[in-house]
């Protein structure tokens, strides 16, 4: 998924907090994550980093920062590279738009980053999806 570098792992990947709690948006280029991240912007989170992602494993999980050279940096296609403010965050969830998800209540999931497990979401097709992902963020899930 990534290439380390002295330690950190770097990610195709783009991540936005609430709370300091940050969702790490996966996907093959052109899937939407940047565009997803917006929407979560829009919804009140903070940028952590576009299309790659830092990640270190640390006591209380993995923190997920920018690259130096894209920090505060995020694309929107067909308007430009967007300004905005960024934060560092400890990864709560990971979104994968690559997979469909395809059941009304999905089982619970996890990815392994760093050989720590964070709870897994896939795509979900629906309005719904940014609000539900920020509430995530922010309450979890229940059993």
């Amino acid at each position: 998924m990534g290439t380390r570098v002295n330690g950190p792992l770097v990610v195709h990947a783009s991540s936005v907090a609430v709370d300091g709690r940050a969702v790490l948006v996966i996907g093959p280029s052109g899937s939407g994550k940047s565009a997803l991240c917006l929407q979560l912007m829009a919804l009140g989170a903070t940028l952590v980093a576009d299309d790659r992602t830092v990640l270190q494993s640390g006591e209380g999980g993995i923190l997920a920062r920018a690259p130096e050279t894209i920090d505060g940096m995020i694309e929107a296609r067909g308007v430009g590279l967007l300004a905005a403010d960024s934060c560092v965050a400890r990864v709560a969830l990971v979104v994968d738009l690559e997979q469909l998800e395809t059941d009304r209540l999905p089982p619970h999931r996890t990815y392994n980053l760093l050989g720590q497990k964070a709870p897994l979401l896939h795509k979900v097709e629906a309005a719904h999806f940014p609000a539900a992902i920020l509430q995530y963020l922010k309450g979890g899930r229940s059993a």
